[in-house]
Order: C-alpha cells, then structure tokens, then sequence
C-alpha cells in the first residue's frame, strides 16, 4: 500500500489508519502505520476502534491519499481483515486493489519492509494519533439536522454487536430528549452468541429488549458500523429491502429530494417502482460497493445500498454508513409520527407488498465447480409455475419471472458459503423459490 501511494503521487497526503474491536485488531494497525511510516508517508492512526464510515470521512477531512482499516466487518470472530479506502473514502476499486497485488509480489521476491517503531515514529511527527469523531460529528450534522432529532420523545433500543459502533449513537445525541439503551457495546472480540451481522438470527436479543422495554425501534449496526439492521416497535426485524426502500421513500417523499438509486441485484424491486412513481433512475450493480460506489459519484446519486443492509449516501463519502443510517431511519419516524411498522405498511401502499429472504449454506471448497455446473445446466422455462423473463448471470444467476419475482444464487465474495436469494409477493411463495434453488445447486 505504500508503495500504491507513491505510484500514485498520493504518497505526500498521508494516509488514515484505522481499526475494529476484533482480537489485536489494534496491533495491526500499530504495525501497519510502522511501514508506512518507515516509507516516510504521514500516518493518521486511529486513536481508539473507530466504524469504517468514520475512518472513511477521516479520509476526506484530512485530504488523505485512502486510508487502511483493520476488520473483517461482519464476518464470525475467527477471521481479521485489511480494508484499503481510496483518496475519496470509498472502498478501493478493482484497478487499485490490483496494482496493490502486483506490489506484494515483487516484495515476496525481494522482501525489503521498512518500518519505524511507533514511539520513534510519534517522535519524528510520521504518525499521529487522530480522533476522528469531531470531524465525523460536523459532517453529519450538515446532512441531517439533529437537534431536532435530539427533542424526540423516543425509547431507543442500540446493539453494536460488540464492534466498533459501540456507543456512537448515544454520543452523536447526547443531551437530547431520545432514550438510549445499549446492548452488546462492550468489547469481546469472541462475540458471543452471535456473528456481528444485523439480520433476523443475530438480533434475537435486539427484538427481546424492545419488547421488554417498549421501545419505539431497535436499532443495530454490524462489526464496523457499515450496516444497519432495524428491528420495529413490536420487536419484528425489517428486512434489509424493506429498510434500503423505506430510506428511498424517505428522501423521495418526505425529504423530496431527487436522484438517481443505485442498488446491486441482490436488492428489491420495490426501488424500481419508487422509480417509476417518482421519476428518478435506478441503476443495478454487481454486489459490492466498490461497484456501487463509483456510479453514485458518476451520476451523483441520492443514494445507494445492497442486500447486505449497507448504504450511502449523496453528499457524504461514496461508502455505508450504518450510523448515519439508523439516523435518517429515526428522522423518518419523527418527521412523520409514525411507528417502523406503519411506516412500512405506508411503504406498501405505494408499491404494493414484498417479501424476501436469504438462506446461506456452507459447503466443501472442492464442491464450487460442481455447484456451477449443476446451476449453469438449468434451463428451466417456468420456476414455482410462472415463466422466466430471463437470467441475469452478471453476478451469480438471477432468474427474474414474469411477475417481477426472482431467485438468485450465488457465492459469498468473502466466505465459503453459497447464498440463494428470493423476493416474491408472499413468504410462502419466497419459501418455495428458495428451495427450488437448493434444489438447482444440489444443497
């Protein structure tokens, strides 16, 4: 990554060095900044676990050449990762990570690492310890106004799932009128119980407290704070298409802004027809935000989002950000007096009903090839009696039907772990097309 930054001419910017609250995270992090440093580019290390949509804007406050997070987001408490950020905080595009590669094979035949210890590096002013949260907090205040958020009358229920978010909700609103309670914010990086990823399985803590406690919304963000998975005032989990739709018809409806929708095709169709109603393009993608994030930027898109309960938004870096979010989500709520669950059913009205689910089936490495061949052999006309309009096979195979239902499946990019996909007009047929999808992968 050094040598990217002076190949590129971005190496006198400096860059950002952040981390997560997985096992030694911090120490990573620490030997990071060693070499860069001892590459003589100036470091902005991270002072405590900070979310990566925060090390994201440190990126654009600090005019950074990108920035480097230690995390593995979502992923169980087994694995790290080593997340690289371009200069405008997105996550790195293909042709960066690419020259990255190419950099780490010429060192592996001629390892030459320059490195300076920490304490010396602090001393020669190559690293400095940066707090981002002020930085972050002013940005967000001109996005959304929070002082009238912070009059609310509401019982919050927080879960950072034991990662990085932990605590920034409460310190974003102190002093207002919002209750906040938290849960899962100390640091384990075992992460007990759970995998820190906000869906329906990992939040049955989430849905329990909100109950218990009659709050008004659960609100939990994943192991970085990229993602956001909400649970309603009933304790029933929103599913990441109804939430990405439900901040699309925020915008569009209460905040009557307009823009183009950038969606990966693991989303809803529901973003469609808030496109038809409302005359704003959408654009599909790939899934990943590295796909996502440059066309928002190229058609200066209202926002966009994936599956995996992750969006961004327009005047803010090209990236997720759970935390800015789950405040849009609870401005929502304000603006319009209503409850998650009458919020969606408004939702409904105007596209009419959507169901989804996703299962995820670990299988055996030396099975992937079996999988595709089995699934690339299927030339199925009808799917659950209604005829394929056609397969999208830009990113796993989508098969859309002729009632605006699909079925995708896919590989996780990150885990061994095939994923199956299906949005339908009702749970039951949602049901069916998931296990006609096991059955065409032979799972």
């Amino acid at each position: 990554m050094a040598d990217y930054l002076k190949q590129s001419g971005l190496a006198g910017r400096g860059i950002v060095i952040g981390y997560d609250t997985r096992f030694a995270s911090e120490d990573f992090a620490a030997a990071a900044a060693e070499v860069l440093a001892g590459n003589g580019i100036k470091v902005y290390l991270c002072s405590a676990a900070t979310p990566t949509p925060v090390i994201s804007y440190g990126v654009i406050a600090k005019k950074a050449g990108g920035a480097i997070v230690i995390t593995a987001s979502h992923n169980p408490s087994s694995y790290n990762g080593f997340k690289i950020k371009s200069s405008d905080g997105a996550s790195a595009p293909t042709e960066l990570i690419a020259q990255v590669e190419k950099n780490i094979a010429r060192i592996f035949n001629k390892p030459e690492i320059k490195s300076v210890p920490l304490n010396e590096a602090g001393k020669r002013a190559l690293i400095e310890s940066y707090g981002i949260f002020p930085d972050y907090y002013r940005k967000i205040n001109t996005l959304i106004d929070l002082d009238s958020i912070k009059k609310a009358s509401l019982r919050v229920i927080v879960d950072s799932m034991y990662g990085a978010g932990s605590g920034y909700l409460k310190r974003i609103l102190s002093g207002s009128e919002i209750i906040i309670d938290e849960i899962n914010n100390e640091r384990n990086p075992a992460f007990p119980g759970i995998r820190p990823e906000p869906i329906e399985e990992n939040l049955h803590k989430l849905s329990l407290t909100v109950k218990r406690r009659k709050a008004n919304v659960g609100l939990a963000t994943d192991g970085d704070a990229d993602r956001i998975g909400i649970i309603d005032e009933s304790g029933v989990f929103l599913t990441q298409l109804q939430v990405f739709a439900l901040i699309a018809f925020y915008f569009l409806e209460v905040r009557k802004e307009r823009g183009a929708i950038v969606r990966s095709i693991t989303t809803t169709g529901m973003l469609d027809k808030l496109g038809e109603i409302y005359n704003v393009p959408v654009f599909k993608t790939k899934v990943g935000f590295k796909y996502i994030a440059p066309l928002m930027l190229k058609e200066n898109a209202l926002l966009g989002g994936e599956e995996s309960g992750g969006y961004g938004f327009r005047g803010h870096v090209p990236e997720r950000d759970g935390i800015l979010a789950a405040l849009y989500f609870l401005d929502f709520m304000i603006k319009t007096g209503k409850t998650p669950s009458q919020l969606l059913t408004s939702l409904y009205k105007k596209v009419g009903p959507h169901f989804y689910h996703r299962i995820d089936i670990e299988f055996p490495e030396n099975r992937r090839q079996d999988i595709i061949e089995r699934v690339t052999g299927q030339t199925a006309d009808k799917i659950d009696n209604v005829p394929v309009a056609r397969l999208d096979k830009s990113d796993g195979f989508r098969f859309i039907l002729e009632d605006n239902s699909w079925l995708l499946i896919r590989f996780s990019g990150t885990e061994p772990l095939l994923r199956i996909y299906a949005e339908s007009d009702s749970m039951a047929r949602v049901n069916r097309l998931l296990n006609i999808g096991k059955k065409m992968a032979g799972v």
